[in-house]
């Protein structure tokens, strides 16, 4: 029995190093891995996809997540999706298998994300939604939703409206510039608008279409617009680059822009808000691109396990013509 103990001893030894020394080299791959979310380091990695670059609006959301990722100190990696749905599942499939620390995007459309999402949800890395939302059932797949109220643009849009025409004593013929089929502030911003006009039976909408939320979409719709309907009233843009491509068109078409045709749109971009002081825009709803901060604050929360509200709004306003005037010197995008 005494010879087994001697024994023992030497070979227990040389188990505890052992041990301490995987540990150790554990750690230390640990400490020296660069592909995952960089945990070890403190520092969040944030994969976001973008919808694309198609207007003013977006570039200065793009300009934003950007600059407030840099000084929050979180590494991005950051993919335009070219407003293609299949380039935003490829991308998030990437940074799941990158082992980012959190997911976040702006969806192209509202359909189809469950099964990306479920396996994002899998792997542990919590998503966040900005600017647009998902219309998935399972409201697990996501931590929250950070953006603006879409229907509350379009029934602000269509408020100011109503009080304009409250004296019409014929129709009001109004056409609508959409944007990209499918798209939540598309379909949410058509809602709110349609249900705001309902109140006065003059208003009406002869036609609408997807103006993809371009000016060359904005320029080619209003001119089939244009072509068929001799009489257009009012012109509704879901945002201020669809209107501004309208204002070519208007113009070619020999009308004048504010004047013969009423233009309401909804973002207030600074060339938006340019075309509104100038008397050639109406009214414009904002919608906020500035998300970074607020986007970067909740990846920290939610990094770190915290709770967050499941859906937190931007602070937005309206504007008319002087409104805009007094805007314009202090507008940041």
């Amino acid at each position: 029995m005494g010879k087994m103990r001697t024994q023992s001893a030497p070979w227990r030894a040389a188990a505890v190093l052992a041990s301490v020394l995987l540990v150790g080299g554990v750690a230390a791959c640990g400490n020296s891995d660069t592909g995952g979310g960089a945990k070890d380091d403190g520092k969040i990695t944030m994969g976001f996809s973008q919808v694309g670059a198609e207007s003013g609006w977006r570039t200065a959301n793009t300009t934003s997540i950007k600059e407030s990722a840099a000084a929050a100190g979180i590494e991005l990696k950051f993919d335009d999706a070219q407003q293609k749905q299949e380039n935003q599942i490829k991308a998030i499939r990437n940074y799941i298998q990158q082992k980012v620390d959190v997911i976040a995007f702006s969806p192209v459309v509202e359909s189809g994300w469950d099964t990306v999402l479920k396996e994002a949800k899998d792997a542990g890395i919590p998503v966040i939604l900005t600017d647009r939302s998902v219309d998935s059932a399972d409201k697990t797949l996501y931590k929250t939703f950070l953006g603006s109220d879409f229907v509350k643009e379009g029934r602000l849009a269509g408020e100011w409206l109503v009080e304009q025409k409250k004296s019409a004593t014929g129709p009001v013929n109004i056409v609508e510039l959409q944007g990209n089929t499918g798209a939540a502030p598309a379909n949410d911003r058509k809602k709110g608008f349609g249900e705001a006009i309902a109140v006065n039976p003059n208003l009406k909408i002869i036609a609408s279409q997807p103006g993809d939320f371009t000016r060359a979409g904005g320029k080619q719709v209003m001119e089939q617009f244009l072509k068929a309907n001799p009489k257009i009233d009012v012109l509704f843009a879901h945002n201020d680059d669809m209107g501004l491509g309208a204002l070519e068109a208007i113009t070619a078409a020999g009308k004048v822009p504010g004047k013969d045709i009423t233009i309401i749109t909804v973002d207030a971009v600074k060339d938006g808000m340019q075309a509104l002081a100038d008397g050639k825009f109406n009214f414009i709803a904002e919608c906020s691109p500035l998300l970074g901060p607020q986007l970067m604050d909740l990846a920290k929360k939610v990094h770190a396990g915290e709770e967050v509200p499941a859906r937190i709004e931007t602070e937005e306003t309206t504007f008319t013509q002087e409104q805009a005037k007094e805007a314009l010197p202090n507008r940041k995008y």
